[in-house]
């Protein structure tokens, strides 16, 4: 069952299923996800690339707190990955993460980006959930007003960039590094409203 946010927003986004392929389920954390959210920032390839990792239970709880508050506030949208299975379509433990979050006061800007643990990588879900939020965040919510969405991602991270090349985000420009907070130069692409 979808669940309503306070502004009549849907927070559950279902993917849908294919052939071979299970159903996505994308719903905002909850402060039960802590211990998976753990399990996946042990990874040394997701640490590579993410600007934070969690490595207990407290920082997890913290940061899936920062990720309500986004909600609450209306200027991050933020997503657990969970891959519906069984004939009822059960959804397990979070296996990504993607989030969308607004760049400018006017909330027409945003950026999205995503991650998935290392059980699930190589198997698409990445490519499935940022098609499903892009159209959502470009289409049918109603908080902000988004005319373009950007994703930005280190040069030589060439999943990411294949993730964003199959869901029509064209490479805008190379940004520079910037460290210590991204110490490699990075790839922007750009998703604009009329993509939708």
């Amino acid at each position: 069952m979808t669940q309503q946010h306070p502004w009549g927003v849907m927070v559950e986004i279902l993917g849908h299923e294919g052939i071979s392929t299970p159903a996505l389920r994308l719903r905002p954390w909850r402060t039960e996800d802590a211990v998976a959210l753990v399990a996946a920032h042990r990874d040394p390839l997701l640490r590579r690339w993410l600007t934070t990792s969690l490595a207990s239970g407290t920082e997890a709880r913290r940061w899936i707190d920062d990720q309500s508050e986004g909600w609450a506030t209306g200027v991050r949208f933020s997503f657990a990955i969970l891959e519906c299975r069984g004939k009822n379509g059960d959804a397990g433990r979070p296996v990504g993460h993607i989030a969308v979050t607004a760049t400018d006061s006017s909330k027409t800007l945003a950026t999205v980006g995503y991650w998935t643990s290392a059980e699930v990588r190589g198997r698409g879900i990445a490519g499935r959930a940022l098609e499903v939020v892009s159209r959502w965040a470009l289409g049918s919510q109603r908080i902000m007003p988004l005319t373009r969405l950007d994703l930005l991602h280190a040069v030589d991270n060439h999943a990411s960039c294949r993730v964003a090349e199959k869901c029509r985000y064209a490479l805008r420009s190379i940004l520079p590094a910037q460290p210590p907070a991204f110490p490699r130069d990075g790839h922007l692409h750009v998703r604009i409203n009329s993509d939708a």
